[in-house]
């Protein structure tokens, strides 16, 4: 079974003609309400597209969004998540410009009490039925450093999404499964490693000295799997075994990214589940992320999993 351990918000949407400037004030195009949560985008994600149950350890506020999301939760399936009283349900405010691209401010709200005890009382219940666990920064960092330990010390399979990527810390890395940085948090990563342990890393985005700046990383971090998002420009990898490779991208009328990188590693998580099979479960989660960006909103764009299979057949 797959879990996830990570946020849930609601994303109070702003499309505009553009990112607004200092000092601007600007007229927003429209305003939307969505579903939303690195964690939970990755749970719906996964749950969406295997059509199975779903654990998440989460926490929802006690107020009209959180019941609002917990109902959403309760139509996928999804369970394990808890109702913390007397807190706000995180919310993300969100700009949207035209050309797709976001930008995301996040209140943590309840996503701050996902703490050790929640932790181990999710593994309690659940922990002997996970053998995949997805895992991301919205919650305190000092939680995913003790989930990675617990699932560890499971032995279940660990992808990571480092966002945002500023509290992530390159000793955490150690023996991660996947881990699952876009191109931007990939260059973060090298950079704090090359300040903290004064290694030089070399960022250089063509292929040939991509793969070469991959490769160090993984050696410094001792990730298994490097997989990195590029977007529009397809998704790298140096696999366990230190091979590099390349998904090519889909060619897509971007409206909203919002999201995609999220539902990338749901779906990721639910083909490597059955499969097994790396490209393959890259080449699904990438036609996933792909489909996700021609709609709005981040849970509302994810598609079912007949239109991911129709491209792929």
């Amino acid at each position: 079974m797959i879990a996830v351990i990570g946020s849930s918000n609601m994303d109070i949407v702003f499309n505009v003609e553009h990112f607004t400037l200092p000092g601007e004030t600007q007229k927003a195009l429209s305003l939307d309400f969505y579903f939303g949560g690195k964690g939970a985008n990755q749970a719906v994600a996964a749950a969406k597209l295997s059509e199975k149950p779903v654990y998440f350890c989460s926490c929802l506020g006690d107020d009209e969004y959180g019941n609002q999301i917990s109902q959403n939760f309760k139509k996928y399936k999804i369970e394990g998540y808890y109702v913390q009283k007397n807190e706000k349900t995180g919310r993300a405010y969100i700009e949207v410009d035209k050309s797709g691209e976001n930008r995301i401010i996040i209140f943590s709200g309840a996503n701050d009490n996902v703490d050790r005890n929640k932790i181990d009382k999710f593994f309690d219940k659940y922990g002997d039925e996970i053998d995949i666990c997805l895992l991301q920064n919205e919650i305190p960092m000092h939680s995913v450093e003790y989930a990675i330990s617990k699932l560890k010390e499971k032995g279940i399979t660990i992808i990571y999404d480092p966002a945002p990527v500023g509290s992530t810390r390159i000793e955490s890395l150690n023996d991660i499964d996947f881990l699952t940085p876009n191109s931007k948090e990939f260059m973060f990563l090298c950079e704090k490693e090359r300040k903290t342990a004064s290694r030089q890393i070399s960022i250089d985005f063509d292929e040939y000295n991509l793969g070469k700046s991959m490769l160090e990383f993984k050696r410094i971090s001792k990730v298994k799997n490097l997989i990195l998002k590029m977007g529009d420009k397809g998704v790298v990898y140096i696999d366990k075994d230190e091979n590099f490779g390349k998904i090519k991208p889909l060619k897509v009328n971007a409206v909203d990214s919002t999201g995609a990188g999220d539902i990338f590693n749901g779906a990721f998580a639910v083909a490597f589940s059955e499969t097994k099979d790396l490209q393959k479960s890259l080449n699904f989660a990438n036609t996933a992320a792909a489909i996700s960006v021609e709609r709005k909103g981040a849970q509302s764009s994810i598609p079912k999993r007949e239109e991911v299979l129709k491209p792929l057949s």
